[in-house]
């Protein structure tokens, strides 16, 4: 047997450790080069992580939920068979079985072939692969290109033990982070059922965090997806006191339901739920703190009347080009910015505290703040000023979906300029929002309601109707950003949000 141990990986951008998701493999499982065979969530995205070489997985090393270091082993694979007769056992093997021609082993092949076959076993993007700034490529998502492996269908539940020393069947352990209620002393609480090899739930992240935030001890939920997994729906019941509940048996593949297993009953009013601080939260808290702390805060407000966006939003709707896109006034505005900043390039600039240098971009990689299941992120569109109102729609829409499944690559997040955070999405009116490390300014997009406002004819006459208002707030940076260039900034922004066709004068 020659086993070989796949360590955790650098995933770059500074990160140091990771938490394990979810296996995509069980030991006795045989896997390729570059096979996807566990989920990762950095603090900054959800990685697939391939394995470099081929065989027979003999240990998953550490569990789901686990958080490791880079460097740490995770998984064992048995390299000796390969993933069968003649397959490469590694990526550098995967090139230079290619070299050979069928029919003349050990005759090596031309150089052009031998090029082609290895660009044609690891390609750019995958592991082993190199990017176009020759950086080795580590994790999937972190190269130029991305990776096009499917994730493999479960087996089961996945072991974190070797096949040949099974771990004991054991009652699931309560989360320690989450402190459960003390039951009655005549109400009497079900021990929870036993998992495979003391394995833990299957569940995605999001439902894991809803769980953690009711209080609930994955281990006793009965599951009703494909192969046991817990829904979200499951929780829910759970906590309502509604599950039909289910026994999970010693070498069952999937949870099967069973009259005689009675849920446990759980005193409600809990009055303490700990959450662990980790992934996408502790990083966001870190750079918050490090902004409020670093930047001088300065926070202005303009009210303007959006009725001409609002219009222009229901004409674009309408529209051909636009109806596989999703039209909102938060195109509009961000369009709006982009013209904004060409009239004001200062805005769009970073404080570089050791050269003592105001670095100004003449680029704008438009962040837009997104709410996920992992915590707040912030993606940001490369070059958004280049786009045009149809091309700027598409990048928004494709950025929100990447961003609720949970799939924004650290590449997306890195390198803004700029940033907007829609909280008119909550029913939010406005918000003093801090700025993103490394940029000089966001603009917080208000709730757009019908409201009193006062119209002023050409005649001069005024009267009171009812128009859709909103407020912008736009904080930045007042090391490089003084009250006349923030001024002059969203006064340029909301005259465009009142009046779209200034949009073409000014761009």
């Amino acid at each position: 047997m020659s086993t070989k141990e796949f360590k955790l990986p650098d995933p770059g951008e500074g990160l140091t450790e990771a938490e394990i998701v979810t296996w995509n493999v069980k030991v006795g499982d045989t896997v390729k080069v570059n096979d996807i065979v566990v989920e990762i969530e950095t603090a900054k995205s959800l990685v697939e992580l391939p394995v470099p070489f081929a065989g027979t997985v003999t240990a998953l090393l550490v569990s789901e939920g686990d958080t490791v270091e880079v460097g740490t082993p995770i998984i064992a694979v048995d390299t000796a068979g390969g993933a069968g007769t003649g397959a490469p056992t590694s990526v550098q093997d995967a090139g230079a079985q290619r070299a050979v021609e069928p029919g003349m082993e050990g005759s090596p092949a031309p150089k052009m072939e031998k090029a082609a076959a290895e660009e044609e076993a690891i390609e750019e993007g995958k592991i082993g692969g190199t990017t176009s700034t020759g950086r080795t490529a580590v994790l999937v998502g972190y190269g130029v290109k991305q990776t096009e492996a499917v994730r493999r269908p479960r087996k089961g539940a996945p072991s974190v033990a070797s096949a040949a020393a099974p771990a004991p069947v054991a009652p699931a352990p309560v989360a320690p982070a989450v402190q459960q209620p003390t039951p009655r002393a005549e109400e009497p609480v079900a021990a929870p059922a036993a998992r495979v090899g003391g394995g833990r739930a299957l569940a995605k992240p999001p439902v894991r965090k809803l769980a953690k935030d009711l209080g609930i001890d994955l281990g006793v939920v009965a599951g009703s997806g494909d192969g046991g997994i817990i829904t979200r729906a499951d929780v829910q019941a759970h906590a309502d006191g509604t599950s039909t509940g289910a026994s999970i048996d010693q070498g069952a593949a999937a949870v099967q339901p069973t009259a005689a297993y009675q849920a446990p009953v759980f005193t409600r009013g809990e009055r303490e739920t700990r959450i662990p601080i980790k992934g996408v939260r502790k990083m966001t808290a870190q750079a918050m703190v490090g902004s409020a702390f670093t930047a001088p805060h300065v926070t202005e407000w303009v009210t303007i009347d959006a009725t001409a966006t609002m219009e222009l939003v229901e004409r674009l709707k309408k529209d051909r080009e636009f109806k596989d896109v999703k039209v909102t006034p938060l195109l509009v505005l961000a369009k709006a910015m982009a013209v904004a900043i060409r009239r004001h390039p200062e805005i769009n600039a970073t404080w570089d505290e050791a050269a003592q240098e105001i670095v100004v971009k003449h680029y704008v990689n438009l962040g837009i703040a997104a709410a996920t299941p992992r915590g707040l992120i912030v993606p940001n569109i490369k070059d958004a000023d280049q786009m045009s109102m149809l091309q700027l729609a598409e990048a928004i829409g494709a950025l929100t979906a990447t961003a609720r499944e949970g799939r924004t690559q650290p590449a997306d997040m890195s390198g803004g300029t700029i940033t907007i955070t829609n909280v008119g999405v909550f029913g939010v009116d406005t918000g003093t929002p801090i700025i993103n490390p490394g940029e000089s300014a966001i603009m917080a997009f208000g709730a757009i309601r019908r409201q009193p406002w006062v119209v002023t004819a050409a005649d001069g006459t005024e009267t009171i109707e009812p128009r859709w208002v909103t407020q912008l707030a736009l904080s930045f940076d007042h090391r490089l950003v003084d009250g006349e260039l923030g001024s002059k900034f969203i006064a340029d922004v909301g005259a465009i949000l009142a009046d779209p066709a200034r949009g073409l004068v000014w761009g």
